[in-house]
Order: C-alpha cells, then sequence, then structure tokens
C-alpha cells in the first residue's frame, strides 16, 4: 500500500535507523474504506482526525535484548511481553522494550517456536514447532515437564506435526494448532488428556493451510488465523464452525497470510498480515474497520508481521519480524 497523501510533516519525528527507542506521532485523515495516509510512516486507518502514536524499540543481534527475526508474541497479566526469535531464546521485556531477563528452549537444531501465549494460571505455553509439543513455563523461565504436551511426531491422537500455537479455555482445557500433513486443532483436558479433534489439510470449510495463530474469546470460543487459506475461521469449543471470513488480496478487507489476531474484548478483532505488511482492524463479523503499514523500515512501516498483543492500556505492540523490532500503536 503506498501513501495517497503526504502532510502534517511537522508531526514526524526523524530518527537514527533503530538506535534504540523513539516515538512518532502521526496525524492522520482516512475516508471509507481508502487508505489515505496523512504521514508518510505508512501509518493507515479509517476514523477521521485519528492520532496515532507509534513507539519502536528493538534492534538486530543476538546478545541479551536484541532480536534475530522475532516470531512470536505474548504478554502477562503486568504488561510484560515475552518473545522468541530465530536463535531459539525466550526474552522478557517491559512495555516499554527495556530487557528483564531470558532463557532458550531444550533443543533448537530442528527449528524454533512460533507460538507463546500466556495461560489462565499466568504460565507461558510455548509452541515448540519442530519438536512436535507444547512446552510450559513459568514467567521466571523454569520449565514445567509435567505440564509437557506432545513430543511424538504422528497422526495419532496426542501426536503432532508441526505446532504452530496453544491456547486454554475457561475450564483449562488446552487447543494445540499444527500444521504440515495434518493441519488440525487437538483438544486436551486441563491434565493433558486428549479429548478430540478437528480440522485437516485443505482448504474447505472447517479445513486448515497452517493455522498459525490462534485466541480464546469470553464464550469460550476459538478463533483461528487459517494463514495459507487466508482467511478467519471461528470454532466453539468441540470444534463446530461458527463464523468464517476472508479472502486472498490486498486491497482492504482482504487478507495475504494472516498470521496473528487478537481480540480486544470491545467488538475488534486485530490481524496481523504477513504478506501484506499490515495490520487490520475488524468487527467481530468481518467488517473491515481501517489498516495501517506498508513494506519498509520506516517508523509505522512493517516487513512480515507475525505476531500481535493488547497490553492493559489497550496499545497494540506488533512483531515487526524482518525489521527485527517490536511497534507499539496508541489510538
Amino acid at each position: 500500500m503506498e501513501p495517497l497523501e503526504t502532510m502534517a510533516t511537522e508531526k514526524r519525528l526523524i530518527l537514527p535507523r533503530l538506535a534504540g527507542k523513539a516515538n512518532v506521532r502521526c496525524l492522520l485523515r482516512f475516508g471509507y474504506l481508502a487508505v489515505l495516509v496523512a504521514c508518510s510512516l505508512g501509518c493507515v486507518d479509517q476514523q477521521r482526525g485519528e492520532e496515532i502514536e507509534t513507539t519502536i524499540w528493538g534492534k538486530r543481534g543476538i546478545t541479551k535484548g536484541r532480536l534475530q527475526k522475532p516470531r512470536a508474541l505474548a504478554i502477562d497479566a503486568e504488561d510484560r511481553l515475552y518473545l522468541v526469535d530465530m536463535t531459539a531464546r525466550i526474552q522478557v521485556f517491559d512495555v516499554d522494550g527495556n530487557y528483564l531477563r531470558g532463557w532458550k528452549t531444550p533443543a533448537s537444531k530442528n527449528g524454533r517456536p512460533s507460538g507463546l501465549t500466556i495461560d489462565r494460571r499466568g504460565r507461558l505455553l510455548v509452541a515448540d514447532t519442530h519438536y512436535y509439543q507444547m512446552l510450559v513455563y513459568k514467567t521466571s523461565g523454569e520449565r514445567i515437564e509435567s505440564a509437557t504436551i506432545g513430543g511424538v511426531q504422528g497422526h495419532e491422537p496426542g501426536n503432532f506435526g508441526f505446532v504452530t500455537d496453544a491456547v486454554e479455555d475457561s475450564k483449562g482445557n488446552f487447543y494445540v494448532a499444527e500444521y504440515g500433513d495434518f493441519d488440525r486443532v487437538q483438544k486436551f483436558s486441563p491434565t493433558g488428556e486428549f479429548l478430540l479433534e478437528w480440522g485437516g489439510h485443505g482448504s474447505e470449510l472447517g479445513q486448515f493451510r497452517r493455522p498459525q495463530n490462534m485466541a480464546i474469546d469470553a464464550e469460550d470460543r476459538l478463533w483461528i488465523a487459517d494463514a495459507c487459506n487466508h482467511r478467519i475461521q471461528v470454532f466453539d469449543s468441540e470444534g463446530h464452525l461458527i463464523k468464517h471470513w476472508g479472502e486472498e488480496g490486498s486491497e482492504i478487507g482482504k487478507m495475504y497470510y494472516p498470521y496473528d489476531l487478537v481480540l480486544d474484548g470491545l467488538g475488534h478483532v486485530y490481524v496481523c498480515e504477513y504478506g501484506n505488511h499490515r495490520v487490520q482492524k475488524f468487527t467481530l463479523d468481518g467488517e473491515t474497520l481501517g489498516a495501517w503499514g506498508s513494506n519498509g523500515k520506516e517508523p509505522g512501516q512493517l516487513h512480515n508481521p507475525w505476531a500481535l498483543a493488547l497490553d492493559s492500556q489497550g496499545r497494540l505492540h506488533v512483531l515487526d519480524s524482518n525489521n527485527h523490532r517490536v511497534q507499539r500503536f496508541v489510538f
């Protein structure tokens, strides 16, 4: 998406290339389903006269506090951010990007985790993708080995392909998504016993092509970013399809490789599109409310965003993966 208009440049802060943290304020103007950008930072939305503040942190590297293509993001009740990158490091930051602590998953030769979630008990669920399992950690970094689910590749109940994400419902049941030969979701009891599965590889409704990330709402409905089908599918806790939307494209309202989604509890769902380098905001029925982001390295631009998180103040954190950074948007 290219800017159609540039204005209010006095609001823009010219920054060194990600030398540290920065704040940028973009004054935006919007029309109905239009892509009108009022600053040259790739910020896009639809509500007329809204101002967005963008905070950026992160720098490429493999030392503590630096990022190497981060690919999953979670946030806890204290607004601490958990990131995992291509070095298999899980690093913890405060909400402003200050490094707190970190650790590595047990093995990473075969590949790195691609999903992180905080469960109801405040534990970190890790989709250990290439080791076919869900790992569980205390937020201090101590692994809870007895809570691991999976670990064996296969199609049988309790076995996995490439695990992408894991979430927990209000009853303590776990849902684990996987892609590869199986492209399905499996449900487990709070003690890790297999309960049921649904899905399968394909493009028919109820099937998946890389169910990349999931979210649970207040009614225990499972929202799934069906990435390679370029759509969102919503299921009840027994795997029955409730609704769906999305088709491949770059126009507003369409999607191209949606990799993550987050619900704000106010009737909206935010979706980051890995392929379109942007974030879209939808109603719960799939009506688009606007989008922002374009391919690039400037503040407000994105390069293959992988994940999203909303903090306690309603600020949206976007994992700008191939720019090796995090951007925070305040509406």
